[in-house]
């Protein structure tokens, strides 16, 4: 069983930056492959960014491709989106999940762990 929290998320004007952290307990961070997702209202849940159990791939959502970089320390059982040049399209509660999935999990249901996501909202 894998807990995650997310945290970082608030309130940015469009152009600004935030950074989504995601720890998770545990010993086995290190086994999965971790991913963001965001849900904005009325919409469903998409994939925005995804990293390998080492970090040495990254996976993207192409409306986010130059702007967002996910990262990962698996010391710290941590999982980060940082996100640059926010629009007001990407207001969003955003999601952590973890995956036992090999590579390049990019769809929801291939993700076994979930956050209780966190509130990102860009105003224009």
């Amino acid at each position: 069983q894998v807990q995650l929290v997310e945290s970082g998320g608030g309130l940015v004007q469009a152009g600004g930056s935030l950074r989504l952290s995601c720890t998770a307990s545990g010993r086995t961070f290190s086994s999965y492959e971790m991913g963001w997702f965001r849900q904005a209202p009325g919409k469903e849940r998409v994939f925005v960014a995804a990293i390998t159990r080492s970090g040495t791939r990254t996976y993207y959502e192409d409306s986010v491709k130059g702007r967002f970089t996910i990262s990962r320390d698996n010391a710290k059982n941590t999982v980060y989106l940082q996100m640059n040049k926010l629009k007001s399209e990407d207001t969003a509660v955003y999601y952590c999940a973890a995956s036992r999935y090999g590579l390049g999990a990019v769809r929801a249901y291939q993700y076994d762990y979930w956050g209780q996501g966190t509130q990102v909202t860009v105003s224009s």
